[in-house]
């Protein structure tokens, strides 16, 4: 890359579920000679791809191996459980974990919950991907466990959702190789971040133009206008009579 003054490009891996479409038009709007270009990664390679300078930075979901990293946590996801539309959990606005004890779970070679301890009944195999098993649920196999925005991805009319509110939930962060934080990444950090173009970090702030000369002739305007103002009060009170003096008495003559 080079300095975002001159012809460059930035690129950025996500992985499924993420949207970095808001940020990307930021990025053009601020900085339209830098091309930002987008690779699509699975939640598995996203940090080796980062870490390998295949990417100048990532989109990921937590936790990751974070050796020669750096990381900022953006937001957390709701997790929610996929059903099929006519499934017993549809009857609630919400479930439990517990709630979920007498079903298949279905748990994808790509999960990225970190769960402690698998809900439900363990299903009869692992599907190699949330696409897998979002097939397998529809299939009536059991039901899946996951991230909200994964369950929007891979939306079915025959599926639909319900929160799991003690379920684990998913960490998306913004990485980056910790030794290579560059002006251009500081640019994206910032818009990540919602700084505003004055106050993102590396960014100028353009000198003021306005001539000295132009500031001082309003406030000699405005003396002006006191001081006339202070005549025209003072023609406008009406005079004060002048003082009388008091009539002087002679002495009186002898007779």
């Amino acid at each position: 890359m080079t300095a975002p003054d001159g012809p460059a490009s930035f690129r950025l891996a996500y992985v499924p579920g993420v949207t970095p479409t808001k940020w990307v038009r930021v990025w053009n709007e601020r900085l339209p000679r830098v091309a930002l270009t987008l690779i699509g990664v699975t939640a598995a390679e996203a940090a080796d791809v980062v870490r390998a300078g295949t990417a100048d930075a990532g989109l990921v979901r937590l936790p990751i191996d974070r050796t020669g990293l750096s990381a900022i946590p953006l937001y957390t996801e709701t997790t929610v459980v996929v059903v099929p539309k006519d499934h017993l959990v549809t009857a609630a606005d919400e479930v439990t974990v517990a709630d979920l004890a007498d079903e298949f779970v279905l748990h994808p070679l790509d999960d990225t919950l970190g769960w402690t301890e698998l809900p439900g009944e363990p299903a009869f195999e692992r599907p190699a991907t949330t696409a897998a098993a979002i097939e397998l649920v529809a299939a009536g196999a059991g039901v899946l466990v996951v991230p909200q925005s994964l369950a929007r991805l891979h939306h079915r009319k025959d599926l639909t959702y319900r929160p799991v509110s003690d379920a684990p939930e998913s960490q998306v962060a913004l990485t980056w190789p910790e030794a290579e934080t560059t002006e251009l990444m500081e640019q994206f950090i910032g818009i990540v971040r919602g700084r505003s173009v004055n106050s993102t970090r590396g960014a100028a702030t353009p000198a003021s133009t306005t001539d000295p000369k132009k500031k001082a002739a309003p406030a000699r305007k405005q003396s002006a206008k006191n001081q006339s103002a202070k005549k025209q009060s003072a023609k406008k009170q009406p005079a004060k009579p002048a003082k009388r003096q008091p009539a002087r008495r002679g002495k009186p003559r002898g007779r």
